[in-house]
């Protein structure tokens, strides 16, 4: 697959997660207060996982560009459906977390937490997108045949979630949430593909 190719799906996929993200963010009411779980009280907060929490974007144009061309469709698709689905939650159930007030050390690490807030949204929260996208860029860079690769991805896979606590970006129930879209938005982009595939080939074999 051409760069091109794959950087076009890299904006249909991603795009579509931030336009649902945000739009959903200006229509949505009051959010709900989701409250904290044993998960979240035995992961302590701490401003320098923003480092972990922030190479996810780095993971998301790094599996677009480096994974199999099949696999780079697939994302951009389950990316789509999960956006849809974390859309519809937004929209019905809106909620938010107490977050923890941000030092006021000059630190890099409080710095790019502090502008992480000013930027992200207050609500959201559940499910988690980030956690969903998260589990779909492992996935896709997932390949029995480049052990070394799938491993180091799913590290910081498992990394990424840790720092989403840690952060208190997200608590465990937003992270599980989101962890179980990104799965159903996996699994529909495979049967979707699977159906397209058949739709094709009937047609050649009709022709």
């Amino acid at each position: 697959m051409k760069l091109r190719s794959r950087l076009l799906h890299l904006l249909a996929g991603w795009g579509s997660v931030g336009l649902v993200y945000f739009s959903s963010d200006v229509l949505q009411g009051q959010g709900a207060l989701l409250p904290e779980t044993a998960l979240d009280r035995a992961i302590p907060y701490n401003d320098a996982a923003i480092w972990l929490y922030l190479s996810f974007f780095i993971l998301i144009p790094y599996a677009y560009l480096v994974a199999d061309t099949v696999r780079v469709r697939w994302l951009a698709r389950a990316m789509m459906i999960s956006a849809l689905i974390c859309g519809l939650v937004f929209l019905l159930y809106p909620t938010t977390l107490a977050y923890p007030p941000v030092g006021n050390g000059s630190g890099w690490s409080t710095q790019a937490l502090r502008w992480l807030q000013a930027a992200d949204s207050t609500q959201n929260c559940l499910p988690s997108l980030h956690g969903a996208l998260t589990l779909l860029c492992v996935w896709a860079l997932y390949d029995r045949l480049r052990l070394l690769r799938s491993t180091l991805a799913a590290l910081l896979g498992v990394a990424i979630c840790y720092a989403i606590i840690a952060l208190r970006r997200h608590l465990g129930i937003d992270l599980a949430a989101g962890l179980a879209v990104g799965l159903a938005g996996g699994m529909l982009a495979n049967l979707q593909l699977s159906l397209s595939e058949r739709r094709a080939l009937s047609m050649k074999a009709a022709s």
